[in-house]
């Protein structure tokens, strides 16, 4: 089977559980536990918090390419057969053989998917106390919607389904949305303080942002009911729908809808670190051997960023439309999607049957804002512990265009050496998933996942992430002095 179709077939079917099972967040950030928040980070450790660009070990640091993506939910597992072999659309799955449903569940049902994908980029040392960088990312991400569990099963369970007639449902809110985007960063970041004890770093990232396409849809205050396969009502609610030119006129293959220069926007990340070390060195030191090596003798470092501040604004599709749903009576299965039809013309179909609300012609996708804190720890300057925590700063309900993030917290021992490391990281997720998973970096190579281990001992998945970059690590040797480190105290 040709590649694409394969590609086609595992988006398809990782779109349609995310629109049907749950809401969803994702991780957004170029990032694998632990290493993206230490000092062998590099260019990879600029898209978590670029004030990590300053002071490093390296003179410069180029990415060749890499990919962070992850996919997974709270209300259905998989076999690991489905996961590799998928079929061609959600019809050909069979419950309680293919795939598992949480039916019994009290609380909402999230799912999550991203792909992150780094394209060449590189960090430069300006000195000792300075850095810019160029990072260029290719970035989508899915977002859905706050569903309780008696209405996923009252959508996932063979709809229309008479087990559920004559019982009423209601959606406070629940919302879907899929965002493709390309971005440049310019980062520049600097040393503000180095008093041998304390060191704080500052930096910045303007994003020239491009959108390839956008699409949102949210339901509100929704209260309905079906009396049989083919009569229900809706007594309430209001579905808000938009979605750019691109989606309306999707080409195939895929990335031929890719475009680096198409809908313009703005974004930004700011970070600071802190550093505490318990000998006074600074970072101005030198040696014959290689670059800044007093890059890691803090014993103590914390870092804040805020990323992904930013927005990008669309034309939306003549075709998208916000609806009142309210009706008495509606053929029930009217509203399930047909073989063979498109998502968009099966909303074009249900819209005949709603009255349209008036709404703009254009709409603005928020990029997935996220406050970020960092402690690392230097146990022996061989061993470290990293905690860190992320929190979505717009996964509200207030504003259905938006991607937003997955709020966790992790902790990670790691292992690092100038051309090894080795990273265990150990998170829980805003759902109370716990997930443990293991990375390494082999000199230009790193690898990992930060549900590996969790993955080895679930005979079915929900969840699955993985990281993969190759990049060029030279130590600049015996260059880049700028005089004794004694006269700078």
């Amino acid at each position: 089977m040709p590649f694409r179709v394969k590609l086609l077939r595992h988006l398809r079917l990782l779109f349609i559980a995310i629109s049907l099972f749950g809401s969803y967040e994702a991780r957004a950030q170029f990032t694998l536990g632990g290493y993206s928040n230490s000092h062998y980070a590099g260019i990879h450790g600029v898209p978590n918090n670029p004030a990590m660009a300053a002071g490093t070990h390296y003179k410069w640091d180029v990415n060749i390419a890499g990919i962070n993506a992850a996919a997974g939910n709270t209300y259905i597992r998989f076999p690991r057969s489905i996961l590799l072999h998928p079929p061609d659309s959600l019809r050909d799955l069979k419950r309680n053989r293919d795939y598992f449903p949480d039916t019994a569940g009290t609380g909402r049902q999230f799912a999550w998917g991203n792909v992150d994908v780094m394209m060449p980029s590189v960090l430069y040392s300006l000195d000792e106390l300075s850095a810019v960088a160029f990072t260029w990312r290719v970035r989508s991400m899915v977002n859905g919607g706050n569903a309780t569990t008696d209405v996923a099963n009252f959508f996932a369970l063979d709809f229309p389904n008479p087990r559920f007639n004559n019982q009423r449902f209601d959606m406070e809110w629940v919302n879907a949305s899929f965002h493709w985007w390309n971005e440049f960063g310019f980062t520049y970041a600097r040393v503000l303080k180095d008093d041998g004890n304390t060191v704080f770093k500052a930096g910045a990232t303007l994003k020239l942002l491009s959108g390839v396409a956008a699409g949102y849809a949210q339901v509100e205050g929704a209260s309905f009911a079906m009396h049989s396969t083919t009569n229900g009502e809706i007594n309430d609610g209001t579905l808000k729908v938009g979605y750019s030119d691109g989606l309306a006129k999707w080409e195939s293959p895929t990335l031929s809808n890719y475009k680096v220069f198409g809908n313009m926007g703005l974004g930004m990340d700011l970070g600071i670190t802190y550093e505490w070390r318990e000998v006074i060195d600074g970072l101005t030191g030198y040696d014959d051997s290689q670059w800044n090596p007093e890059a890691d003798d803090y014993r103590l470092r914390l870092g804040v960023s805020l990323t992904d501040l930013g927005s990008i604004t669309y034309k939306k599709s003549p075709d998208s439309k916000d609806l009142d749903l309210r009706t008495e009576n509606i053929n029930t299965s009217d509203l399930r999607q047909r073989r063979g039809e498109s998502v968009q013309a099966y909303y074009r179909r249900i819209s005949t049957y709603f009255n349209e609300i008036p709404s703009d012609e254009k709409f603005r996708m928020n990029t997935p804002a996220a406050l970020n804190l960092m402690a690392d720890y230097n146990i022996d300057g061989r061993f470290y512990v990293n905690a860190a925590g992320r929190l979505a700063l717009n996964s509200g309900k207030y504003d259905p265009s938006k991607t937003y993030v997955m709020s966790y917290f992790q902790v990670t021992p790691r292992y690092e050496a100038r051309h090894i490391g080795g990273y265990l990281p150990l998170s829980v997720n805003r759902n109370g998933q716990f997930d443990a998973g293991l990375g390494l970096r082999l000199g230009p190579l790193v690898i990992g996942s930060t549900t590996m281990l969790s993955n080895l001992f679930q005979k079915n998945k929900n969840r699955l992430d993985g990281f993969v970059a190759l990049r060029i690590i030279p130590i600049k040797r015996g260059e880049g002095k700028v005089g004794c480190p004694g006269t700078n105290f």
